[in-house]
């Protein structure tokens, strides 16, 4: 079968042959149909993230996909039914994140992630999978099934911040995203869409003619051009917000996300910074978080609850806003073409292969 996989560090993604694997017992055996690509992909190619399973010399691509069991292999799964896969597996051994069902909170060490982190991806024709790591997804969202994981990681975000909240009556009424890109503008869209949030902002490093802007402008945000309002000062320009939301992966919006909020605020980070030394006023930060009872708080990856939750939420996404966002899917004959950047690319997917009759 055909895979696209890279020797992180060494150069660019290529197809390569590889066997069609088989599925153990308790897994199912997957037909790849749609394979998303996002910034952590590109982390791997360039070698900044992650690690090769043992062994092996390249590593198979992907962790945003969806596709279509083809052998069940007597798991509680059907043949035809399309599956969404989650991204964390024990390490070839079962510990107690596991076991309860929280992947996502494993420290580092406790966790293989497929297409990243010690175990190939799905960016192949087929991949195997156990039937718990396995989310059905219906029939007519199966064409946008790859943006079920990163709505997932966003999923998260959200419930650990009203977590962090739930001591008192927190109902946000305004909402900051930093960052433009896809998991930034999937966030917006859920923030205007679904959490229906009163006034909402996104910060990016774009001028206002690039599709990303206008697509902050068209789901009823207000865009922030991090060039002319750096986030500490948005409270001066715009006005503090409840909850700031990290997607950039730049280290200081971690510090300046505690000007940004107002009292009571929470801003969640997800972004994963090089390491980067510079100087902050440690005393006044510690300040406003005490004084004015503000959290700051980390996460990353998700369960299988929050790509349940996220399958909820892509059915209610406008479709005039996951058609924009999505501004290429291109077969293996041109999958290069997934991996590009440009100004007209926002976000793009390889397809593998197609439901009968097509999506």
């Amino acid at each position: 079968m055909k895979a696209i996989a890279v020797e992180p560090g060494a150069g660019e993604p290529a197809l390569v042959e590889r066997p069609r694997p088989e599925p153990e017992p308790g897994e199912a055996l997957v037909r790849t149909l749609r394979v998303g690509i996002d910034g952590t992909d590109h982390e791997v190619i360039a070698g900044h993230h992650g690690n090769l399973p043992a062994g092996a010399d390249r590593l198979v691509l992907g962790h945003e996909a969806v596709g279509v069991v083809e052998e069940p292999n007597g798991t509680e799964l059907d043949a035809g039914e399309f599956v969404v896969p989650t991204v964390r597996r024990p390490p070839g051994r079962s510990n107690e994140f596991f076991e309860r069902g929280e992947p996502d909170m494993a420290p580092e060490g406790e966790y293989f992630e497929r297409g990243i982190v010690g175990a190939h991806g799905f960016m192949a024709e087929y991949f195997t999978s156990p039937a718990e790591y396995l989310v059905s997804i219906p029939p007519e969202l199966a064409e946008l099934g790859f943006l079920v994981e990163p709505i997932s990681i966003t999923e998260k975000a959200i419930e650990h911040a009203v977590a962090t909240r739930s001591a008192f009556d927190w109902t946000p009424e305004t909402a900051l995203v930093l960052g433009n890109g896809p998991l930034g503008l999937l966030t917006l869209a859920m923030f205007e869409s679904v959490l229906d949030i009163d006034r909402t902002y996104c910060l990016g490093r774009r001028d206002r003619s690039h599709p990303t802007v206008e697509l902050v402008e068209d789901l009823g945000a207000t865009y922030v051009d991090s060039r002319e309002t750096p986030v500490s000062e948005i409270p001066d320009a715009h006005e503090a917000v409840d909850l700031v939301y990290e997607a950039t992966g730049h280290a200081k919006h971690a510090f300046e996300t505690v000007d940004a909020l107002s009292p009571n605020g929470v801003g969640v980070l997800l972004g994963v910074p090089e390491p980067w030394e510079f100087e902050v006023d440690g005393g006044r930060l510690h300040r406003e978080l005490v004084l004015h009872n503000k959290a700051l708080l980390g996460t990353v990856n998700s369960h299988r609850g929050h790509f349940e939750a996220a399958i909820d939420t892509l059915s209610q996404l406008p479709e005039w806003f996951t058609d924009e966002l999505v501004t290429g899917v291109y077969g293996l004959d041109d999958y290069t073409a997934a991996f590009k950047d440009g100004d007209d690319i926002v976000k793009t997917a390889v397809e593998f292969d197609a439901p009968a009759g097509g999506f």
